[in-house]
């Protein structure tokens, strides 16, 4: 198992120097890791968009922890109704991009969120990146986020789900081809970015500071979209009549679902 401070500097590197490289109008990251289709954008964006139902319409500071270059339109929307959004990133290529989408709207912090000062805020949001921090040193991360905020203030988190039933589908079949093949658990290989996911029960040491909920965020991973949804029109209506049942049903599709949102409204009082 990998060290803490390992793992913080092998996310650095693998970002500072592939990550946040553009290959044509996308970063390598986004060309990697997304699901960029034409058909299949409505869903993917409309994801996005849901951490604007539980952050504030307006406020002073929006803290973006691992803000990246801020990649996606909808990534933008979270701070138009604030006064500055508050960027940290171990990149400083991320925080170069971000600044020229920013400007002055933004604040600049490079390095590690937990050895960093950052005054306070009124919200949070931290996309994609707890669950790439080392497993002891995640709930540090979530604390610092929570404590940095301003009482009342909310933190939105996407995180990734152990119990996506993909994933537990195929995890006998993939401890048995790591077992033949003599490989390690992923993110343990040299060059892999390190990943893991606490089970959704965790999240309830939280509720000492305030609410906890969970909220789904999207069902598939892009790898599942790209394999079970064909990009046309007919995918296009399958994942706009997922949307609406993934609304309808939250508690089942953060069960089962690969990224659930988790939200903590702090308490008023501290």
């Amino acid at each position: 198992m990998a060290r803490p401070d390992d793992v913080t500097n092998h996310v650095r590197s693998l970002y500072e120097n592939d990550g946040w490289k553009m290959v044509g109008d996308v970063t390598f990251d986004a060309d990697t890791s997304e699901d960029l289709r034409e058909w299949t954008a409505g869903y993917v964006s409309a994801c996005r968009l849901r951490v604007l139902r539980h952050l504030p319409r307006r406020g002073d500071r929006l803290l973006d922890m691992a803000s990246g270059p801020i990649q996606y339109p909808e990534y933008l929307r979270y701070s138009e109704g604030f006064q500055k959004r508050v960027c940290v990133d171990l990149s400083q290529r991320a925080l170069a991009m971000a600044r020229a989408k920013l400007g002055e709207a933004g604040e600049f912090h490079v390095g590690d969120f937990l050895e960093l000062e950052i005054a306070p805020v009124d919200a949070a949001v931290s996309l994609h990146t707890i669950y790439h921090i080392h497993r002891d040193r995640q709930e540090a991360a979530v604390r610092k986020l929570i404590a940095v905020t301003r009482p009342g203030g909310t933190i939105v988190v996407v995180y990734s789900n152990p119990g996506y039933f993909v994933s537990s589908l195929l995890a006998p079949l993939r401890k048995l081809a790591r077992t033949l093949l003599r490989r390690k658990a992923p993110g343990d290989e040299a060059g892999e970015l390190y990943f893991y996911r606490h089970p959704l029960a965790w999240w309830d040491r939280f509720r000492d500071s305030g609410s906890v909920q969970i909220h789904p965020w999207r069902t598939f991973s892009t790898r599942e979209l790209k394999t079970l949804i064909p990009d046309n029109r007919w995918g296009a209506k399958v994942l706009s009549s997922l949307f609406a049942l993934e609304d309808r049903f939250p508690r089942f599709f953060t069960a089962v679902g690969c990224y659930p949102m988790v939200v903590i409204r702090k308490s008023k009082e501290e």
